[in-house]
């Protein structure tokens, strides 16, 4: 049962003989007739509040308000806190903590907040931090890739966590988080002005300390964004979602750029690239091939595939000996192997857009045959030592490629090579490039690319080699008559 709590009304008078506080004994506190005073004393309630076994009796008490009213509202509102626990005597002797840990004059938590907190089955009477739920909420989640994991922890342990790990997770507001992207632009600000000083010793303060780009602020606020959703909709913790107030600098997917003769020069002279996402022309991709056939006959098999099909570099080597079928020419993505910190995984395609059949050309399929034979020469030398890992691609030994590997090493052949910088993905740039040129639809690449929808390949796979384009580029003015100069 749930007591019903009294009102009383005292003031600080005390006796002129004894200096005992007189409390509501004081005459003061009534008028004339009997009814109370406006003007001298304040009002207050005490209410007997749940207990455990063996615990003494304990009574909340709360004074210092202007009039009874607004002293029965708060009785009833702790009251009806107290409600919440129904039959759970626990539930209840929590709440009674709760209340009991609120000091005077501070305002009782929201019935709508705590009720929340009843309803996940959080304790009632412990006040979940921010820092406290994201670090629960991510050690909840599941069917998350581990590359997804690592990053939302990386998001939570060094960003969130620092910036909005102490607040209350009922007192997060849009402000607070605001504030955070805000101090992180401040701070994206001090880095640079740090690397353009002349001053070394300010300069060495921020070596290899790099700025939060607008595409890290987004995934940043995407982590965030995804937790607070389910704190709203899972856990029912807070009301609304305080995230979706935020607004962040927009992030533009970079367009890929052709490395012209113009933009090769220029590249010689500063080391810039005109865009992150490079393509070469076919006959800077032709040189490549070239170079590595002659330098790297290990690995030219696996980057003359991406150029010519546009697998990325986890689906090349990952791709299994029953994956490929040079007989029918053609190959099956199912799998990848990608790396989490240094760590490699092997893991299904991302989507059922990416588990995908390829078909392969003469040129393609005599390219692998042709690796094939030199892996078997390989395993002959190797003998009873050569692993089964059932991969298509393996080192000489017959161990699996690690990721990074195969990237370090693609960098170094073009380095060598003298060509302009592409990185490994770029090639499946270069693939769809020659791809669209040489006759093919959108919907044959973005099925050979694996992706979800045609719009995604057109914005981004579709860069334009300008020496193709250059018959028609006078189709316009060939239209136009004109007299004659």
């Amino acid at each position: 049962m749930i007591s019903e709590g009294s009102i009383t009304k005292r003031c600080g008078c005390k006796n002129a003989v004894t200096g005992k506080r007189l409390n509501s004994g004081c005459p003061k506190l009534r008028r004339p007739g009997g009814s109370w005073s406006t003007t001298h004393g304040t009002w207050g309630y005490q209410l007997e509040l749940p207990t455990a076994p063996r615990q003494t009796r304990r009574v909340l008490r709360r004074s210092g308000f202007d009039d009874r009213d607004t002293t029965r509202t708060e009785l009833d509102h702790a009251r009806s806190l107290l409600a919440l626990a129904g039959d759970d005597t626990g539930l209840a002797v929590q709440i009674g903590d709760m209340l009991q840990a609120c000091k005077n004059g501070i305002p009782l938590p929201s019935l709508d907040t705590v009720a929340a907190r009843v309803r996940a089955g959080v304790p009632a009477n412990v006040p979940t931090t921010t820092g406290q739920y994201l670090t629960e909420w991510l050690a909840g989640r599941r069917g998350l890739s581990p590359n997804t994991l690592l990053s939302y922890g990386d998001h939570i342990r060094r960003r969130l966590i620092p910036h909005l790990g102490d607040i209350p997770l009922q007192s997060l507001r849009t402000s607070h988080i605001q504030a955070m992207f805000t101090a992180l632009d401040q701070r994206n600000a001090q880095i640079r002005t740090a690397r353009a000083s002349d001053d070394p010793v300010i300069r060495a303060s921020v070596r290899g300390v790099r700025p939060l780009g607008p595409t890290s602020m987004v995934r940043l606020y995407a982590t965030l964004r995804a937790a607070l959703n389910d704190a709203v909709r899972r856990s029912r913790l807070i009301p609304h979602n305080p995230a979706l107030g935020i607004e962040l600098e927009p992030v533009a997917r970079p367009k890929a750029r052709v490395w012209t003769p113009k933009a090769v020069e220029q590249w010689k002279v500063t080391g810039q690239r005109p865009s992150p996402v490079m393509v070469w022309r076919p006959e800077q991709a032709g040189q490549f091939l070239d170079y590595a056939q002659k330098h790297d006959a290990v690995l030219y098999p696996l980057f003359e595939l991406i150029l010519h099909r546009g697998l990325r570099r986890g689906e090349a080597i990952g791709l299994r000996d029953f994956d490929v079928d040079l007989d029918e020419a053609y190959l099956s993505v199912v799998q990848q192997i990608t790396s989490v910190g240094y760590t490699p995984v092997t893991r299904e395609v991302k989507s059922d857009a990416g588990d995908r059949i390829i078909p392969l050309g003469p040129t393609t399929v005599a390219g692998l045959t042709a690796y094939l034979d030199m892996r078997n020469r390989w395993q002959q030398v190797s003998g009873d030592t050569w692993p089964n890992t059932g991969l298509f691609f393996v080192r000489p030994n017959g161990q699996p490629w690690h990721p990074q590997a195969i990237s370090g090493r693609f960098d170094y052949l073009v380095k060598a090579s003298g060509l302009p910088p592409v990185r490994l993905h770029d090639l499946r740039h270069c693939a769809a490039t020659y791809l669209r040129h040489g006759g093919a639809d959108m919907k044959e690449i973005q099925e050979v690319l694996g992706h979800s929808t045609i719009g995604l390949t057109s914005d981004t796979y579709t860069s334009v080699i300008l020496d193709l384009r250059r018959p028609n580029a006078d189709a316009a003015a060939n239209l136009i008559p004109r007299e004659a100069a």
